[in-house]
């Protein structure tokens, strides 16, 4: 697993975190329980500190770095979608980074708000709790509903079990020649896309 010590700087990992064997870890970065980084992802601690508080995920291909003396911050139970990059940012208690987002320097995204999909958010920009950012560039474009937010939490919640299931049952192994007769499916959880959440309360 490819941690590495930058000068006097060496990961920090909560033992109840999950780390892929792909994600790579460099220099200072701290990482708390329950967290989920993903494969191929890169926290990249060398110029600024990279912290992920206890909850978080950091999906698959998701590059976190900073500037120069700034720290790269996604607070507790953060949700931060495959392929997203987020540079010497905040993203808030709860809320969550669209898939292939651009956070950049200095911008916070405010608790339980949401940065949609393939969103640039520019430097400098302050985004209130609660909100749908999305854009390029990002701009407000409404108060989140309860049904949103209540969604986005069960997906959190599902990424804090896949940390302990990970913990437990990841394993390295070789590929089978032929599927199993009696294959067993996956373990079904309870989720519902977003874009279904209006149409199921109908």
């Amino acid at each position: 697993m490819p941690f590495y010590r930058f000068e006097d700087m060496v990961p920090v990992v909560d033992p109840a975190a999950y780390i892929h064997p792909t994600a790579t870890l460099i220099g200072d970065v701290i990482v708390g329980a329950d967290c989920y980084v993903g494969p191929g992802a890169s926290l990249r601690g060398d110029f600024g500190r990279i912290v992920l508080k206890a909850g978080c995920n950091v999906q698959d291909n998701c590059v976190m770095h900073s500037f120069p003396g700034q720290d790269a911050v996604v607070e507790e139970n953060g949700h931060v979608g495959h392929g997203a990059i987020l540079h010497g940012c905040v993203v808030g208690r709860d809320a969550l980074i669209g898939m292939n987002s651009v956070i950049m320097d200095g911008a916070a995204i405010g608790e339980a708000s949401f940065v949609g999909a393939m969103s640039f958010v520019r430097a400098g920009f302050i985004a209130p709790p609660r909100m749908l950012i999305m854009g390029a560039p990002a701009r407000i474009v409404r108060e989140l509903k309860e049904s949103e937010i209540g969604w986005k939490a069960n997906g959190t919640r599902q990424y804090r079990e896949l940390a302990r299931r990970s913990i437990a049952g990841l394993r390295e192994c070789q590929p089978l020649n032929a599927i199993e007769a009696d294959r067993p499916a996956a373990k079904p959880i309870v989720a519902i896309p977003l874009h279904t959440i209006g149409r199921a309360a109908e």
